[in-house]
């Protein structure tokens, strides 16, 4: 009878999340569970929760109501960030009976087994330093694009940021162990992997601190070298461990996808400094502009940060001017949430949260003609396309080596096919 309980996953979060969900909902079903919809009722339902934004709180809390008014009589496991950092506060939310820590959340199998056969202890968690170890994931739910974890943790200091307490220091899979999961990942028949982490450039710490003799360049060149995959993309690269060595590589590359996903958070040095990022715009306009120069068609991509305390309207408006200036595809734009424990939370004045709200509106409008720009650039040429496998209302979608969307009526075979393609 245990063998046929059903397991329904949820991801809240990021891609690297995602790809953590799929691992566990393999290790739950190399255990013997059959794993399900979170739409469809279940026995068991495991949320990988987030804790970026207080949303993301509040969508898990969501969740869990909305499990137990579909099925009252299910088991619900919280793991993620939100339960590494405030597992007491998880596992006072109703309805909820097991909660998983960042060392506990890849043996999510055996406390399972331990829950079913009458274990109440509710919470198996530990602190966040003594969290040092690698283990690796990629999703396999999608055979077309596969999101690949190769670094975790992160040992900068934004004041902003919780990420660090919820994940740990800085840590990395071996080179070599990257390319025997690449070969698998590939064998399954997965054309392009996405590489995730929570501070990719730093691949190569060892967990306590340290670098060993491993960077993002130096897997970036192994790659050239390996059959493994027929694309590569590069989820997000913090832009001063943006290298020039690396924007040359993928300038030069058949492999590496021509898009770079950076972060900026804010175009006021001023803020950055609030901010304790590890740049200025400066900088980050200069890597821009080498990348446009070596790659004109790139698509690359901005997160932003609207109403950090500290941010004036002016210091908006430098924000806002210095990204109508670069010449960038689309911006991931996030406002501003207090996190519990965080420097920036004793940074004045505070921005009223309807003027946060109004500064997002306004950079995601200008986000939104910066995409209608690099696409209209591209339209009446002929770029390759990787159509995925799955459709709604009779319409597949794919993406170009350079992040641009298309849209088509779905042709089964087209899926998982990377195709020439004229842009529209």
């Amino acid at each position: 009878m245990i063998n046929a309980k059903t397991v329904a996953l949820h991801t809240l979060g990021c891609k690297l999340n995602f790809s953590e969900t799929s691992t566990m909902g393999r290790l739950l079903e190399k255990d013997g569970f059959q794993t399900t919809s979170f739409e469809e009722v279940a026995d068991i339902y495991v949320i990988n929760t987030c804790s970026v934004t207080d949303n993301a709180d509040k969508e898990c809390r969501q969740l869990v109501r909305r499990v137990h008014r579909k099925a009252p009589e299910a088991m619900v496991v919280i793991t993620g960030c939100y339960a590494q950092l405030k597992p007491e506060e998880v596992a006072a939310i109703q309805g909820v009976d097991l909660v998983l820590g960042a060392a506990e959340k890849f043996k999510i199998h055996q406390h399972v087994r331990n829950l079913l056969d009458g274990d109440t202890t509710k919470i198996h968690s530990c602190e966040i330093d003594d969290v040092t170890g690698f283990t690796s994931s990629y999703s396999l739910t999608d055979r077309t694009r596969t999101f690949m974890k190769i670094q975790e943790g992160c040992d900068y200091n934004c004041s902003y940021c919780t990420i660090p307490m919820a994940r740990g220091r800085s840590r990395s899979q071996k080179i070599e162990e990257v390319l025997k999961e690449i070969d698998y990942i590939v064998s399954q028949g997965v054309k392009e992997i996405v590489f995730t982490g929570i501070n990719l450039g730093d691949f190569g710490r060892d967990g306590h601190g340290d670098k060993t003799d491993e960077d993002f360049f130096k897997l970036l060149r192994a790659l050239e070298n390996h059959n493994g995959a027929a694309r590569y993309r590069i989820s997000s690269i913090e832009p001063n461990l943006l290298s020039d060595d690396i924007i040359r590589l993928v300038a030069q590359s058949s492999k590496v996808m021509p898009h770079f996903h950076i972060p900026l958070q804010s175009g006021s040095n001023k803020i950055l400094g609030l901010m304790r990022r590890r740049y200025r715009r400066e900088l980050y306009q200069q890597k821009v502009e080498m990348i446009k120069e070596l790659i004109p068609h790139c698509g690359i991509g901005v997160d932003v940060i609207t109403g950090f305390p500290g941010e004036t309207e002016e210091d908006f408006m430098e924000t806002y001017s210095f990204l109508s200036s670069l010449n960038v595809s689309y911006f991931h734009v996030f406002t501003y949430s207090e996190r519990a424990n965080t420097v920036a939370l004793d940074i004045e004045p505070v921005v009223p949260v309807h003027e946060r709200h109004n500064r997002t509106k306004m950079l995601r409008a200008l986000s939104f003609r910066k995409t209608k720009n690099f696409e209209r650039a591209h339209a009446g040429t002929t770029r390759k396309v990787l159509f995925e496998g799955m459709h709604h209302n009779g319409m597949m979608e794919g993406y170009t080596d350079n992040y641009i969307k298309v849209s088509v009526p779905f042709n089964e075979e087209l899926t998982n096919q990377i195709v020439d393609w004229e842009l529209k």
